[in-house]
């Protein structure tokens, strides 16, 4: 979608994410190898009672499936940046329910636009674990 075409409020339902248990420990052994993430046993003993989830790894679980939805499509210039705030532990099986929404539109010049979208990840159990404001380069139409 070209940046002409976005309004603000517009939102998107992005398809559920399943945190699978095995994914979660695989990439946690090649990206964030900590006990929490790893060792079951260690992870028994903290606040948390078992593993959880990579923040980064529940993220990219929901961005994935956001792509399947994106606003964008060949219309994407590029990634500018990303903030995630995780608010929640994720655990395994856990079951994310997200919606993306356009919250800021910026015209940088007669070919492209800034856009803001704002993902909020929630649990099954209604609870929200993770937000992310990702910024991209949107190609304008050409007049």
């Amino acid at each position: 979608m070209y940046f002409d075409d976005l309004k603000l409020g517009m939102t998107v339902e992005i398809p559920k994410a399943v945190i699978e248990k095995q994914k979660m420990i695989d990439f946690a052994l090649l990206y964030d190898n900590i006990p929490l993430h790893t060792d079951e046993e260690y992870a028994s003993k903290t606040p948390f009672g078992k593993l959880i989830a990579p923040g980064v790894m529940s993220f990219m679980s929901v961005w994935a499936r956001y792509l399947e939805v994106d606003f964008f499509g060949e219309e994407l210039l590029a990634g500018k940046s990303t903030k995630i705030e995780w608010l929640k532990p994720v655990f395994a099986d856990d079951v994310l329910s997200s919606t993306a929404t356009v919250t800021k539109l910026q015209k940088r010049n007669s070919k492209n636009g800034l856009v803001e979208i704002t993902i909020e990840a929630y649990n099954q159990n209604g609870e929200l674990v993770l937000t992310d404001v990702t910024e991209a380069i949107v190609k304008c139409r050409l007049q």
